[in-house]
């Protein structure tokens, strides 16, 4: 894996897109395929949940169970890229696109308690949790050279979050 991102270093300091294509998807995969299997990654979809209130719009990422590679079911763990490297500006977008698939799995009849998300800047990665309306932050960030960390923390949210929908079918 970190052979891959050293490769991926390069390209991805082009633009956002690159950086999706070459550091983040590569460590999405990975995850995925550590998880049992029914995990798909979706990129660049849109998720319209509550289009009134402003919830919908175009994700960088999800983690999602669906039975299709296709078509999107049951959202676990939205991943969002930040815009001009700031984590922090994008945690308010990433908490209203969490918010967005807590209410997209609840019209889709498979509500969930709780959900991931993480903002990364392809160099530090940053890590949520939405219970309800509580927002829970990680205590801390990331380095991309800490990527067996972040892989973890990816399989172990997914897992959390499966384990739950699991339960609650």
């Amino acid at each position: 894996m970190r052979e891959s991102l050293q490769k991926g270093e390069a390209p991805a300091r082009v633009s956002e897109k690159a950086r999706g294509e070459f550091i983040v998807a590569p460590i999405l995969i990975e995850c995925r395929d550590r998880v049992k299997p029914g995990i798909n990654i979706f990129s660049g979809i849109t998720l319209e949940a509550d289009k009134e209130n402003g919830l919908y719009g175009e994700c960088d990422f999800i983690l999602a169970r669906s039975a299709s590679r296709y078509a999107l079911q049951s959202p676990l763990m939205l991943i969002l890229e930040a815009k001009k490297h700031d984590i922090d500006e994008g945690l308010p977008q990433c908490a209203a696109q969490m918010l967005a698939a807590l209410r997209y799995n609840e019209q889709d009849g498979k509500p969930l308690r709780w959900l991931y998300g993480c903002v990364t800047n392809r160099v530090s990665w940053h890590f949520l949790k939405l219970h309800g309306i509580d927002l829970q932050l990680h205590p801390e960030r990331f380095a991309i050279d800490e990527v067996s960390k972040i892989l973890w923390v990816l399989v172990e949210s997914l897992k959390d979050v499966d384990q739950q929908a699991s339960h609650a079918a």
